[in-house]
């Protein structure tokens, strides 16, 4: 009995894979050019908005709408997403006269997009449209038109959504992170709210303000830096938790210096008939790396990777002591380091 040959399969199509990714950059490079009037009338629409604005739009494209909703909302608009076909059995109920709708749709003139742009009218809720197609139910129905131009899906059949979608994501991210900007600008979104909004995340846990991670009281290293070594270190025998650093201060609390485990092997070392005698100011390290009450735990992370020291000390806006962040305590948090 023969033996069946086992297929093998085609050859991987790399060419293929290259023009995929250099059609999605054109498409993407091609809409910098439509950045304009229609534009920023959309962007001064999604500032002003006083309610959600609601994003929407049929299979690939709402996909995409869900992401840029998810964007808009982490970034201080107020946004949900809202599933055509969905809508016009009820869900529209969840859409009010203050929100503004953004309907994605290449075509403009898919039949649930088109149902919903009637009854939206109705509702006298302004939309706007992202579409390629100006001519479309879409594009004449809403407030704003942001068009996205004529643009060739690379799908090998010239089907599949791909350089559309790609295009729509970056404009939707474009419309999201300018808003963000404005917000910004008028001093209305900062990273307080975006921790807020990102807790269990790794870039919430980096936007951590100093002041909840770094030890104070009496979990502090602190010592006069007018003591002996032996002196200042006698003031840590009754510390709860231990630290690698001791922090010196002047009569102030103004932070004069830092003085490390290593600072003390180096010492040692050193062959000094009585090294713990020896002033503490003598030996610290003077200026040492800080973190300002405001900064983040990102900006202690940067410091501490950029510097290869594992204790940072926290001050206020006058130099004076308030703290010291130990790396395990960044650890403790979840942050990458």
């Amino acid at each position: 009995m023969a033996k069946r040959r086992k297929s093998r399969a085609p050859r991987a199509d790399l060419a293929c894979a290259r023009r995929v990714i250099e059609a999605e950059a054109r498409a993407v490079a091609g809409l910098v050019d439509r950045i304009g009037p229609e534009f920023a009338q959309a962007l001064r629409m999604l500032y002003a908005c006083t309610g959600n604005v609601v994003t929407s739009g049929i299979g690939k494209a709402g996909i995409i709408a869900r992401k840029i909703s998810g964007t808009l909302a982490s970034t201080g608009t107020p946004s949900l997403f809202l599933h055509p076909a969905d809508a016009v059995h009820g869900d529209l109920g969840r859409v009010r006269a203050e929100d503004i709708v953004l309907i994605l749709s290449y075509g403009g003139e898919t039949s649930e997009v088109t149902r919903m742009l009637g009854q939206l009218e109705k509702m006298k809720v302004p939309v706007i449209a992202v579409t390629g197609n100006r001519d479309s139910t879409l594009a004449r129905k809403a407030k704003v038109l942001v068009w996205m131009g004529e643009i060739d899906e690379v799908c090998p059949m010239g089907l599949a959504p791909s350089a559309t979608t790609t295009a729509m994501l970056a404009l939707g991210d474009a419309l999201a992170l300018a808003v963000l900007a404005m917000r910004q600008r008028a001093g209305r979104f900062g990273r307080d709210q975006f921790a807020l909004y990102h807790p269990g995340g790794s870039l919430g846990r980096q936007l951590i303000r100093v002041e909840t991670v770094m030890r104070r009281a009496d979990d502090l290293p602190v010592a006069r830096d007018n003591l002996t070594v032996r002196e200042a270190l006698a003031r840590l025998r009754s510390m709860r938790r231990r630290s690698g650093a001791m922090c010196l201060v002047d009569g102030r609390r103004k932070l004069t210096g830092i003085f490390t485990d290593a600072d003390l092997r180096r010492l040692i070392e050193a062959g000094d008939a009585d090294p713990l005698d020896r002033p503490i100011a003598e030996v610290m390290t003077r200026s040492p790396k800080v973190v300002r009450v405001g900064d983040t735990a990102g900006d202690a992370i940067e410091i501490v990777n950029r510097y290869f020291i594992e204790e940072l000390p926290v001050v206020d806006r006058r130099g004076r002591l308030v703290g010291l962040v130990d790396v395990q305590d960044l650890l403790a948090t979840g942050v990458n380091l």
